[in-house]
């Protein structure tokens, strides 16, 4: 594949993989006990969150759900799919190590071919793509010889991998922050303080709404957790047409729009 950048394949898709939430969605892990989500509550959550990517024009699959994962909903964690091509990446959580196993088989059904990492820890909430780069975050979950083993595997697909240095306080990369356009972040004041986005323009989350940095833009929308009205208001008056989605019980669970979904395009499709 050439090096040079599709314009916009950071933020269109054709495609998206989603894995409905199992009943042991409850023993989720989470870095503050704030009470176990309502599997039902998040079932009917997780239906609004795959409508609004159909509403976008995404052709979604929604896995049958893993009751031996608890946290599998979260599909982008254990994998990354670049213009069709998935890489099964390698879950930092103990109790994840399973789900890249369990989800190949499907990344095989449903993608142009897939990679393994093959070596280290590297977490899909610890990663951020624009058109031509890939800006991975070390975390607890996501570790240097993870990263050093995606390199090579994102170079082969037309992108150049980006380190960011993590704050420790922060559980993942994308927990605080989210491509809304190929040249635009959202990120909380504390991340974009760091100076990570060289070359993207940041625009900040309101005091006391940093949950609603984790957005994704997805054909001309972006989709950010309800219940941030100061933050909603900016990214409108910025000129983006937002969509608002209950996530109340994914957060509960660490969890948010990013990561219940592996968004992409098929090679070829319109």
């Amino acid at each position: 594949m050439s090096g040079r950048a599709e314009r916009g394949r950071s933020v269109s898709f054709t495609h998206a993989l989603c894995r409905a939430p199992s009943s042991s969605i409850v023993e989720g892990l989470r870095a503050e006990d704030r009470g176990a989500p309502d599997a039902d509550v998040f079932r009917a959550e997780h239906a609004a969150y795959v409508a609004g990517l159909e509403a976008a024009g995404v052709a979604v699959t929604v896995l049958d759900p893993l009751e031996a994962f608890p946290d599998s909903v979260f599909v982008e964690d254990p994998a990354l799919v670049l213009d069709g091509v998935a890489i099964v990446l390698r879950p930092g959580a103990p109790s994840r190590a399973g789900e890249a196993a369990a989800l190949r088989p499907a990344l095989e059904r449903h993608c142009d071919g897939v990679l393994d990492l093959g070596r280290g820890l590297v977490d899909g909430g610890d990663i951020l793509c624009t058109d031509d780069r890939v800006l991975v975050g070390l975390s607890a979950r996501t570790d240097r010889d993870g990263v050093e083993a995606l390199t090579p595997l994102v170079d082969g697909l037309g992108y150049r991998l980006e380190l960011v240095e993590t704050p420790p306080e922060i559980l993942h990369f994308k927990t605080e922050c989210g491509l809304i356009d190929p040249e635009t972040v959202l990120a909380t004041p504390r991340l974009a303080a760091t100076g990570c986005f060289t070359g993207l323009r940041v625009i900040e989350t309101a005091t006391g709404e940093e949950a609603a940095a984790n957005a994704i833009a997805v054909n001309g929308r972006v989709l950010v957790s309800a219940g941030h009205p100061a933050t909603t208001e900016r990214l409108r008056e910025a000129g983006f047409a937002v969509v608002e989605l209950p996530t109340t019980q994914s957060a509960l669970v660490d969890g948010g729009l990013s990561c219940m979904s592996l968004r992409y395009s098929r090679r070829g499709a319109s």
